[in-house]
């Protein structure tokens, strides 16, 4: 005989095992709590802005010497991120990361058509953070003339205030629950799947196809003991 499953029976099934369900989405959360608060090193972003100007003899800046500038952003973008800088920044800052980790943390941006380019660096400390990005603008700036023989960058702006980028806590909880969710319903539809025992009349005349001709209720201790009183005290009220 075919099984079919309706949607009451996928309701008490859910009603049976809410409490598994509800256990496994609070685990969840609370493994992805302790994860994002203990173990994920928090990180913090901290950017400054530079802009390349150089100028003619008439101290003005025309269309070539404009498009000769956004060109050589690409060049100057290389050279931020290079030994050449970071060796000095890691020696002004006393910091204890090599210069290819330094690297790593530094992103350099730049726009279409615009002469100004931001310099962003991501770190565990927040202060640091801002520093670090300040000091690789400022040794940039220094040392760019001599590498180059060119002398047309300025700090636009300095970074002042870190932003928190991650983790974000709250995402990382609200995604554990809802694998927590789905993990319970699953596991409980599979317990219930591998549960081969009658429950009740519409069991046994589906399995087995015999008609029910009586059922005996079970009942918990405390409602049999006062049942059997309430039947006592009649008899003795008779």
């Amino acid at each position: 005989m075919e099984e079919t499953i309706s949607i009451s029976d996928i309701f008490n099934t859910l009603k049976k095992r809410w409490k598994l369900i509800v256990f496994l989405a609070v685990v969840a959360a609370l493994i992805s709590g302790g994860i994002t608060y203990f173990v994920i090193t928090p990180v913090y972003h901290a950017s400054t802005q530079i802009l390349v100007n150089q100028k003619n003899e008439n101290n003005q800046i025309d269309a070539t010497q404009l498009k000769v500038n956004i060109d050589v952003i690409n060049t100057y973008s290389v050279i931020i991120k290079s030994p050449a800088i970071l060796d000095k920044v890691k020696a002004n800052l006393n910091l204890t990361e090599s210069v290819a980790q330094l690297n790593q943390k530094i992103t350099v941006n730049s726009q279409d058509n615009s002469q100004v380019f931001s310099l962003a660096v991501q770190h565990s400390n927040p202060a640091m953070s801002v520093q670090i990005a300040n000091e690789v603008a400022e040794t940039f700036q220094r040392e760019i003339p001599a590498i180059m023989n060119v002398d047309n960058v300025t700090i636009l702006a300095k970074a002042e205030n870190p932003i928190h980028v991650g983790p974000n806590p709250l995402l990382n909880i609200s995604i554990a629950v809802v694998v927590g969710l789905m993990l319970g319903i699953g596991l409980a539809f599979l317990l219930e799947y591998l549960d081969n025992t009658l429950k009740d009349e519409r069991d046994v005349e589906i399995y087995l196809g015999l008609p029910v001709l009586g059922s005996i209720h079970k009942f918990s201790p405390g409602k049999q003991r006062s049942r059997i009183q309430k039947v006592g005290s009649e008899h003795v009220a008779s």
